[in-house]
């Protein structure tokens, strides 16, 4: 079959499912080169779900429409879905892109249209950008940028030839990113970011050409990744015996997302503020709509220059020295037992595995990293079968198993598993995450599943767990009539504070459960928390409880905004 020579509005449709695929299928890999500036959540995960919101923006429009139509969706879905630092500058490149190509009309994209549409995507990525830093996404983008420019001056130009040499030299540039960052040199890897660019190319060259297959993923998390794509398009190892690690986070903990509306002619001063509080900024968007993303250590001030430019929205703040240290502990831990879900143990199985119910990605980390062996997908909504607990039990290597269940509703079916089973299967009654988290610091590998259940049952029990969530319904309970939308505070005896906003009700919460024994809070941000509330109630602890350490983590989990845990 000879390559296509234009690319119209089905062949770019056809485009973004195949990057987004690509993405999802090498996720893992790009998450384990992630390590420039600071791991500011995965970059693969970020990339990948930023490709999510294109493809489902593109779900949203007719079949029959023309690549105009097609265009402006990828923009608007990349610029509303974008992710992380990663994915909003990928948004801006696809938006750069598609602004060239969406004039191309009837009859199509050719090769000297794909050109000028990378050469513009990677100037309008450079100027998102305050501080661009090369070695990044942005070299990798301005090589392919070039290649495709030396692909138009070719004899015999043709759509292929442009692709085919914005891939070799944005693949060249990527293998090159260590020489230019001395952190990715220390790690033995190369640019996280450039590597999720150059799969685009591959998605794209694909389409046009069969010939041309889509990379497979290295099939190890861990490997050295120093060189990605060659002659055969796949994943090559690079060089052996790099040692590094993930830098320091530096002065700059935080970093701040959200959505911008605001006239296009305020955010010069936009990003003169941002400018004098923060590093990695990128400023994406146009026409009243933008995405902004800084590392910053006042969140208060990052967030006011969005209300002084506008109205912000979808604001996510990320604890980035948490980060730091969970992605350490996941690095730290890629070659033992409790990696990940479903993680080939090295050498023998331990005596006892620990098979954990999670809900949220931040959480799913931290259990990785207390040695957890498998994971399954469950909460207060998505109650796992006792299948599901079974496959899991069966896929561990050990012939003793212990089941954190995390939820009261989840228990009567993890307690079924050891009869189902031909191994020893104990259950801790862990009723919270937070629970879960404090059985597993009393988790021997060594012992049996009997003494683990009794001492990790012990450990859960010191801590006392509580929970925010909001009101789906009115109701009476024991402190008083609920109405629908209400904030309420929930512990082991049930409803204990309601009240107008989310920090409110953890206050009232804390009041009533605080006792001069408890040293730690640990809290939990899920979706739906706010950085404002979490910064009121760290405020009202130094205040009124100053003996008192507050630890915060990124949990994600849906429907309770945020978990606690006395200790």
């Amino acid at each position: 079959m000879t390559s296509l020579a234009t690319l119209g509005a089905d062949e770019l449709r056809a485009v973004m499912g195949r990057y987004r695929d690509a993405l999802r299928s090498h996720q893992a890999d790009i998450n384990r080169l992630n390590v420039y500036p600071v791991p500011d959540g995965d970059t693969g995960t970020n990339m990948a779900l930023t490709l999510e919101a294109v493809v489902a923006e593109l779900d949203g429009v007719p079949s029959a429409s023309a690549l105009p139509e097609v265009c402006r969706a990828i923009g608007h879905g990349s610029l509303m879905g974008a992710r992380g630092n990663s994915g909003v500058i990928l948004s801006q490149l696809l938006r750069g892109m598609c602004e060239r190509m969406g004039v191309a009309g009837e009859a199509g994209v050719n090769g000297a249209i794909l050109a000028d549409a990378l050469a513009h995507a990677s100037d309008l990525a450079r100027r998102a950008v305050v501080r661009p830093v090369e070695g990044t996404i942005l070299t990798v983008a301005s090589a392919a940028a070039e290649g495709a420019a030396t692909g138009v001056g070719r004899d015999t130009a043709t759509l292929v030839a442009v692709v085919e040499e914005a891939h070799r030299l944005a693949a060249d540039a990527l293998a090159r990113t260590p020489e230019m960052l001395p952190v990715l040199a220390q790690a033995g890897v190369v640019d996280a970011g450039g590597a999720g660019y150059l799969l685009l190319l591959d998605a794209c060259w694909s389409v046009i050409d069969v010939a041309h297959p889509l990379p497979e993923p290295s099939g190890v998390p861990d490997v050295d990744l120093s060189r990605l794509g060659g002659s055969e398009g796949g994943w090559a190892g690079g060089s052996e015996g790099a040692e590094g690690g993930v830098p320091d986070v530096g002065d700059l903990r935080y970093e701040v997302m959200y959505l911008l509306y605001a006239p296009d002619d305020s955010m010069a001063d936009f990003k003169e503020v941002w400018a004098g509080i923060g590093d990695s900024i990128v400023v994406v968007g146009g026409d009243g709509l933008w995405n902004c993303h800084i590392h910053t250590d006042d969140i208060g001030a990052a967030i006011e220059a969005g209300v002084d430019a506008g109205r912000p929205q979808r604001i996510r703040v990320t604890d980035l020295a948490e980060q730091v240290e969970e992605e350490r502990w996941v690095r730290e831990a890629s070659n033992a037992p409790g990696a990940g879900p479903g993680a080939e143990p090295v050498g023998p199985a331990p005596t006892t595995s620990v098979v954990a119910v999670v809900t949220g990605e931040g959480i799913g980390r931290i259990f990785r990293s207390l040695g957890v062996h498998h994971q399954v997908v469950g909460g207060q909504s998505t109650n796992p079968s006792t299948e599901d607990l079974l496959k899991a039990v069966e896929l561990v290597g050990s012939d003793e198993v212990v089941i954190l269940p995390n939820n009261k509703n989840i228990r009567p079916v993890a307690e079924q598993v050891d009869a189902l089973s031909d191994k020893t299967v104990r259950v801790v009654a862990t009723g919270s995450i937070l629970e879960g988290f404090a059985a597993l610091l009393a988790y021997d590998p060594a012992a049996g599943a009997a003494v683990n259940a009794a001492s990790m049952g012990e450990s859960a029990a010191r801590v006392v767990p509580a929970e925010i969530t909001r009101a789906v319904r009115d109701a009476s309970t024991d402190a008083g009539e609920v109405h629908a939308g209400d904030w309420i505070g929930l512990s082991r005896d049930g409803v204990i504070s309601i009240a107008g906003s989310a920090a409110m009700a953890m206050r009232i919460l804390l009041d009533r459960l605080l006792e001069d024994r408890h040293e730690l809070i640990t809290l939990i941000e899920g979706e739906g928390s706010k950085a404002a509330d979490t910064r009121k109630i760290s405020e009202w602890l130094k205040e009124e409880h100053p003996e008192v350490a507050l630890e915060v983590h990124h949990g994600g989990q849906p429907l309770y905004p945020y978990l606690l845990g006395l200790e």
